[in-house]
Order: structure tokens, then C-alpha cells, then sequence
């Protein structure tokens, strides 16, 4: 007699009470395999970035109305305050003001325009990811530098505001050798001005190179 061999069953068959059953096994499964998503870029999280922009947007804007506030009021004859004629600032002092205010208005509208350019890109990519509209595929360097220059921008522009301040002091209140006036605003102007500008330009760096 010959002997019959049990029949063989496919792994992904199961005999339950007689009847086979197909198990829902997909390929997939069998035959696991590891994916890693592929990134193009540098991610970052963007809209800390485009807050910070905008801080100095509106900053520059604030400096911006000063320095116009300030052509208004360089005229000599129109703004002593009260000494005498000796006192009065030569015409040169009048004149580097109106420098200083004109390079203070070019560093600032640099600023600006450097930080609108960065902000356009940034939406502008943000709006290509439907899933995640805070996050932008943008070049790490390009957003580091982009910042630092803007940031620049604005202390160079509060550096030669605070210069036409100190001309804009002489012609309000007499030169610096005719009374203690002059000298206890302008020192005062350039110990919070510049300790202020230090401190902003420190956490720049910081910011922008070690974070």
C-alpha cells in the first residue's frame, strides 16, 4: 500500500474545523522593509523668525519718524533755547546733522528692506507646505545672514542717529563750551544709547551664530 503524504498548506492559509480560511496577510508584511523620508533642505520652524522680523520693521519705522521729526527742527534760528548769541552752532554743525540724518535714514531703510525680503520669501515658501504653513525649506545660511544684516543695518542706523542727536543738541541748546546743558544730555544719550546698542549687537551674534 502506498502511504499519502498530508497535504501542505500555503503559509498564509489556516485550517480551522476542516475549512480554509486565506489570511489577510498583505506582501507589505512579509516582506517588512525600512523607509527614511527624504528631506531637501533645511526645515525650520519660521515663524519665530518672521516675529523678529517684524520687530525690526516696526523699530526702523519708529527710528524712521524720528529722523523726519528731526529735519523739521534744524533750522538755527527757529529752535535756541534761550542762549546767548555766542552759543549759537556754526553753520557745519547744521550741515553734518542733515548728513547724519540722511545716512541714518539709508541704514534703516537698508534694515527694512533686507527683513521684508527675507519675510516675502519665508511666506512664500511656507505657502508651498499645505501641512505645516510655520515651516519653510530655507537655506539655514541664507536665513543666519539674512538676519545678521538686517540687525546690522539697525545699529548703524541707530549709530548715526545718535550722531545727528549731538548736533541736534548743539543747535537746540548752545555748544558743548557755553553751558552744562549740551554736555549732561549728550552724555546721558551716549551712555543708555550705546550700552544699549552693545548689548543689542552681542545678542545678535549670539543669535545668529550660536543658536
Amino acid at each position: 500500500m502506498s502511504s499519502v503524504a498530508p497535504s501542505q498548506t500555503p503559509s498564509n492559509f489556516s485550517v480551522i474545523d476542516g475549512i480554509e480560511s486565506q489570511s489577510n496577510v498583505s506582501p507589505d508584511t512579509q516582506n517588512p522593509t525600512t523607509t527614511q523620508p527624504s528631506t531637501t533642505g533645511t526645515s525650520n520652524k519660521t515663524s519665530i523668525h518672521v516675529t523678529a522680523l517684524d520687530g525690526i520693521v516696526n523699530v526702523n519705522s519708529l527710528f524712521t519718524m524720528a529722523i523726519f521729526i528731526g529735519f523739521s527742527l534744524t533750522v538755527p534760528e527757529a529752535g535756541s533755547a534761550g542762549h546767548p548769541a555766542s552759543c549759537n552752532a556754526r553753520i557745519e554743525t547744521v550741515r553734518k546733522l542733515i548728513v547724519f540724518e540722511v545716512v541714518s535714514f539709508s541704514f534703516f531703510l537698508f534694515s527694512s528692506l533686507i527683513a521684508q525680503s527675507i519675510k516675502l520669501t519665508i511666506n512664500l515658501l511656507n505657502g508651498l507646505d499645505a501641512s505645516d504653513p510655520h515651516k519653510a525649506d530655507i537655506n539655514s545660511s541664507f536665513l543666519k545672514y539674512g538676519l545678521f544684516g538686517s540687525a546690522i543695518g539697525s545699529v548703524m542706523g541707530c549709530m548715526f542717529l545718535m550722531l545727528s542727536i549731538v548736533n541736534f543738541i548743539q543747535v537746540k541748546l548752545g555748544v558743548f563750551s557755553c553751558g552744562d546743558e549740551p554736555v549732561y544730555a549728550v552724555v546721558t544719550l551716549v551712555v543708555f544709547v550705546g550700552s544699549a546698542l552693545l548689548f543689542y549687537i552681542t545678542t545678535s551674534i549670539y543669535a545668529a551664530f550660536f543658536m
